[in-house]
């Protein structure tokens, strides 16, 4: 007979089967090699390593299930400061050594016994009905937004190319520069790339595949992961985990209504348009859940903890607050305002210094230091600060005037409102400073939104940071009811649903000035109010009954965000135009197979949006998908990826002489100026768009012509031919004839799949004419500069090319 427990254990495990279904359903699009492959690479390189490594270093939070997560998160802060000290020696597969480094940690340091509860079968299920919704949610509208191949993949906005551009970048080379404009070095934050570019090395899965589909969903699965995790360790109570789970994908805030969300910059949930297009803000909020739950290790002193102990802690915050430094900007003020009011809590209540907040504090100041003079190179911030500013532009759509100060405060109350669930909150703050933690740094993320502007609204990913703290609040308030209280507050919980949606029930069209545009809340507020006080009587209950109705029906209000995006932003964002050249993606990749990771590329292209009458200077998809640095591109993102460059965000470019020589080499090319830019800039390729301009006369007779599809021409530089072009040849020392001129010497390698593709052809001018391979009309043309092959006479079987594996283009022109 099968007992309890070991039921309870087989039905928890036959619900983690959920997980890997969930993750192969959202991926459906992609083929099934590539999920499997960084499936197979989280589990052995990062999970089971970093699970290792979290209970070794913090003795873990008691429970398998939230150390296993906690433990994953941890080990991609691991392998985020280790890409780049191997990428200094040239080892990009530095990670490979994680698995050896834990076996060491874990052998090397003391062994206890870990205190164990087990994870009910129940809340197991609860939380992998989240991960079921969040991927039904992710096949719906995330794997949408940006698209990857056909048409639409041409119109996309510029954060999209932007961060494939950053991503190659630190694929193959550190430190890293700015690659789609001068190759200064990057002020940027960088690590959420740095992961990225790890994950391709070891799995070889493309990476824009990487970028936009599989790293985000993963992101995603461990934000709701690691909230459930947290929330266990907050309440001690494991029903915390599918509360946890289930407001981070549902819960949200007041503010998605039709005049707050149309430019989809306020919806500030893990399934907002910033999540799926910030790399580095979705892999900040997987760092900070597990240095929350370290944080809660330090600040909740343990009887009998050692010093031993309490250092190996410390280490796991410090590596969890380096790879933070590196990775966001917005979360660590966050993390240390909280810090601080729970610092200054603590030495009150003690009346004496609380040395361990302190140590943690003096760490993120450290970081800061250490990320602003050496990552940042002293860049001054674009952020201002200028209060009201964020609510400026709803109020410019709602009629302006004194709309702005109404509109501020119907969003701040959204933003607010997920806090509420503290009031529930059962353990005494006397004896935890968590709560202080919590409700201080979310109330920092509100204030920083709402006094600090940016004209890109950077300002608006505290808020996105500050979210996870409110739905840990809620979490915490809901996870201390008694049994009795849940089927209260689930009921409670839909009448806020009703509310919100009856409330939203007016249309865009139904409210578009400022008349009307604060009727659907108070409409929503209202039925709220009736619904509090209709449940209220029937259950005669008491004040904490009544106070526990309240805050679920306010609680429930909030879940208008992710189920209105499924409507809303169903469609991606994109252009009307192409902002990509037609052709231009085969051509960036075409480069990348047929080039070193060192070489250069010059372009005429440098508007998002080409021969437009106003030129946004934002185009970078060339360095994206050839993931090789260009010479001069675009540089409208200085001020959030180099803000080094002078006159904010859409600047002339600062080198005025290095943009006239690229310019003027597509518009009127000598071998003087492209031997200029060959060997003073040191560029090797040309990429032209017969948008912005057609192809010079003499261009193809001065470089060699490569490729060419759709409007895209892509010419290679090669040095100018000698003089005497038969010098006298000495004899060989051995005796043996040297080498014809103009072959290679050997068998030539074709590499298939490697993140850097070494040159398919001979490097150096051709000894022969250049011939042309033309295949029927709308193919690719490919010049080898090797042989010529009569007109008429094919010399390869009908549909065989004669160029290296994969060279052929993946699109229909």
């Amino acid at each position: 007979m099968t007992t309890p427990g070991r039921g309870m254990r087989v039905a928890a495990m036959v619900s983690l089967l959920v997980l890997p279904l969930a993750w192969f359903v959202a991926l459906q699009e992609h083929p099934p090699w590539m999920p499997a492959a960084y499936l197979g690479y989280l589990l052995i390189i990062i999970a089971i390593p970093g699970t290792m490594f979290w209970r070794r270093l913090t003795g873990g939070t008691g429970w398998f299930f939230a150390d296993a997560v906690l433990g994953t998160a941890f080990g991609l802060a691991v392998e985020t400061l280790l890409y780049p000290i191997g990428m200094l020696f040239k080892m990009p597969f530095a990670a490979l050594l994680m698995p050896a480094l834990a076996v060491g940690v874990y052998r090397a340091l003391p062994r206890r016994k870990l205190p164990e509860r087990p994870t009910p079968w129940w809340a197991t299920a609860g939380v992998m009905v989240a991960v079921g919704v969040a991927a039904a949610w992710f096949v719906r509208v995330g794997s949408q937004l940006i698209p990857l191949n056909g048409a639409s993949a041409l119109r996309p906005d510029s954060d999209a190319p932007h961060n494939l551009a950053l991503a190659g970048e630190l694929t193959h080379h550190f430190p890293p520069k700015v690659p789609y404009a001068d190759g200064k070095w990057l002020t940027g934050h960088w690590a959420a790339y740095d992961q990225i570019a790890s994950s391709h090395w070891l799995t070889n899965i493309p990476l824009d595949v990487l970028t936009h589909r599989i790293a985000p969903f993963a992101w995603i699965l461990l934000t709701v992961l690691g909230a459930a995790a947290v929330g266990m360790l907050f309440t001690g109570r494991a029903v915390a985990a599918p509360i946890a789970a289930g407001l981070t994908v549902v819960a949200g805030d007041l503010t998605a209504w039709p005049w707050a969300a149309s430019d989809r910059v306020l919806t500030e949930s893990p399934f907002s348009l910033g999540q799926l297009t910030n790399p580095p803000q979705a892999f900040s909020t997987v760092l900070l859940l597990p240095l929350i739950a370290v944080t809660t290790l330090l600040l909740r002193r343990k009887p009998g903890q050692t010093r031993g102990q309490l250092f190996r802690l410390f280490v796991t915050a410090g590596v969890l607050i380096a790879a933070l430094a590196l990775t966001k900007a917005t979360t660590l003020p966050i993390y240390a305002a909280g810090l601080a009011a729970a610092w200054i809590y603590l030495t009150v209540r003690a009346g004496r210094l609380n040395l361990r907040a302190l140590v943690l504090g003096v760490s993120v100041a450290a970081a800061y230091v250490l990320t602003f003079f050496v990552v940042l190179g002293g860049a001054v911030s674009s952020v201002l600060f200028k209060p009201g500013k964020t609510f400026d532009q709803l109020a410019d759509r709602m009629g302006g005037g004194s709309a702005v100060a109404v509109i501020g405060a119907v969003v701040v109350l959204g933003w607010v409102m997920p806090a509420v669930g503290a009031l529930l909150i059962k353990r005494r703050v006397q004896r935890d400073p968590m709560p202080v933690f919590l409700v201080a740094g979310f109330l920092a993320a509100i204030v920083a939104a709402a006094v600090l502007y940016d004209d890109g609204l950077t300002q608006l990913f505290f808020v996105r940071t500050g979210f996870i703290y409110g739905v840990l609040l809620a979490t915490w308030g809901l996870a201390s009811l008694e049994r009795r209280e849940f089927s209260i507050a689930a009921v409670a919980l839909l009448i806020g649903v009703a509310a919100i949606y009856w409330g939203r029930y007016r249309s865009d069209d139904a409210c578009t000035s400022a008349n009307c545009f604060g009727q659907g809340l108070v409409v929503a507020l209202v039925i709220a109010a009736i619904g509090v006080g209709v449940f209220g009587l029937v259950l005669r209950g008491s004040r904490r009954t009544w106070a526990l109705i309240a805050v679920a029906v306010l609680l429930g209000t909030t879940v208008s965000p992710t189920v209105v995006s499924l409507r809303k932003f169903a469609t991606p964002p994109l252009t009307e135009y192409e902002s990509i050249a037609p052709g231009g993606i085969d051509a960036a990749r075409f480069i990348r197979r047929n080039s070193g990771s060192d070489d250069l590329i010059a372009t005429n292209l440098h508007c998002h949006r080409a021969r437009a009458s106003h030129c946004l200077t934002g185009s970078y998809w060339i360095s994206g998908y050839a993931e090789r640095r260009v010479l001069v591109q675009g540089w409208a993102y200085q001020t959030r990826a180099d803000d080094t460059y002078p006159d904010g965000v859409q600047s002339k470019y600062w080198d005025e002489e290095t943009l006239r020589l690229n310019d003027e080499v597509f518009a009127n090319p000598t071998r003087e100026n492209l031997e200029t830019l060959r060997t003073k800039y040191g560029v090797q390729w040309l990429l032209l768009d017969e948008r912005v301009s057609a192809p010079p006369k003499n261009l193809d007779r001065l470089t060699e012509l490569r490729f060419q599809y759709g409007s895209v021409r892509v010419y290679q530089l090669y040095p100018p031919p000698p003089d005497n072009p038969f010098p006298s040849q000495s004899p060989s020392p051995t005796g043996t004839p040297s080498p014809t001129p103009g072959f290679p010497t050997g068998t030539p390698s074709f590499p298939t799949g490697s993140p850097t593709q070494t040159p398919s052809f001979p490097t150096g001018p051709s000894s022969f004419p250049t011939g042309t391979s033309s295949f029927p009309t709308g193919t690719a043309t490919f010049q080898t500069g090797n042989a010529t092959f009569p007109a008429g006479s094919p010399s390869f079987p009908v549909g065989t090319p004669s160029f290296p594996t994969g060279a052929l283009p993946t699109q229909t022109p």
